[in-house]
């Protein structure tokens, strides 16, 4: 009988956050693709597009007029997930199989920036600061309606991801219930701080940082790194170092090392297969209920469905809707992969 070998066996990982399982297949890795090739959207963007709804000046679909902004915008969604106004509602508490409640939320859009063709890896750090003051406004601001318990900070960038815009934002969406994933997470990290009361984040960023096999990037004040169970192939996370509960507990110095940690990340993706490489990100921090959250850490999630080149991405299909998340290639080698790529975006080096 072979002893077991984590780069060439398969095998199941486990996160500690949502408490499930991932398949593990490194050998499937050498095996050719026939299956579907993306089409790759050309990079050459104006700095202004007139029939942009989200560009300085323009007419948005509901006829407003965006205002000649010249750092970042945010405006109420124009086709929001989430309305505001409040339902009458009587819940059927004998129902069993068509439960359904109303849910009440706000949805936001954040322009990071005028320019059209500018993306966060290709932004000045000092343009992305000005993006994570925006976000702790918001999270402040909508925090404090009295029926939001949840603020989601996220972004999908790239036509793959379903971004229906091509200019740089992300979205808002703040509610009154908490979200599945977020509510998992939240159950799995309430167990561990009532068993260590320490924050689960904590631990495993210093057993990370020991074992130094899937970390990134890492400053005096965050870490990025592919998670032990990741699950897309490029997955990362974004950690803070301090046991900070919420992007708005930052000192100066830490929304500046977030800026920077971002801009690297966001460069190192676009590097590998030198295109603007699609993910979806979204923060997780600490509710908006008005209760302690001690056990909360904060970090930030990026999803990136490219496996092998700029064209080929991973499906989420068959085994994995039916069983488990599954992956090819190891957190360790994707890791080093994107360990390795230059903190320099591809466009300035090609420009030389």
């Amino acid at each position: 009988m072979k002893n077991f070998d984590i780069n060439e066996d398969p095998h199941r990982r486990y996160n500690p956050l949502i408490n499930e399982w991932v398949l593990v297949s490194p050998h499937r890795s050498k095996r050719p693709w026939q299956g579907q090739n993306e089409t790759v959207t050309s990079d050459a963007l104006p700095e202004y597009d007139p029939t942009c709804y989200l560009c300085p000046g323009n007419v948005r679909a509901n006829g407003m007029v965006n205002p000649d902004y010249e750092d970042s915008f945010v405006f109420e969604n124009d086709f929001a997930a989430l309305k505001q106004e409040e339902i009458a509602f009587k819940e059927n508490k004998k129902e069993t199989f068509f439960k359904v409640k109303p849910e009440r939320g706000i949805s936001r859009v954040v322009c990071f920036s005028p320019k059209h063709n500018l993306t966060l890896p290709e932004m000045p750090s000092e343009a992305i600061e000005n993006i994570i003051h925006t976000w702790q406004k918001e999270y402040t601001d909508l925090g404090n309606v009295d029926y939001i318990n949840h603020v989601q900070i996220f972004e999908n960038k790239g036509s793959v991801m379903g971004c229906s815009n091509p200019h740089p934002h992300g979205q808002i969406w703040a509610q009154s219930s908490l979200p599945t994933e977020v509510e998992k997470t939240q159950n799995n990290l309430n167990a561990y701080f009532d068993t260590h009361n320490k924050t689960l984040l904590e631990d495993y960023v210093k057993e990370e940082l020991k074992l130094d096999e899937r970390i990134v990037i890492e400053n005096d004040h965050f870490v990025a790194l592919v998670p032990f169970w990741a699950i897309w192939p490029y997955e990362t996370m974004i950690i803070s170092k301090r046991n900070v509960n919420k992007i708005t507990d930052f000192t100066d110095t830490e929304v500046t090392d977030f800026a920077i940690i971002l801009k690297q990340l966001t460069t190192k993706y676009d590097n590998l297969f030198e295109t603007s490489f699609p993910y979806s990100s979204g923060i997780h921090q600490s509710p908006t209920d008005g209760a302690l959250h001690p056990e909360w850490h904060f970090h930030m999630h990026f999803y990136p469905p490219l496996l092998r080149s700029a064209t080929v991405k991973k499906f989420m299909v068959g085994y994995e809707m039916m069983g488990e998340s599954q992956r090819d290639i190891t957190p360790e080698k994707s890791a080093e992969i994107l360990k390795n790529q230059s903190n320099v975006h591809y466009k300035i080096v090609n420009q030389n």
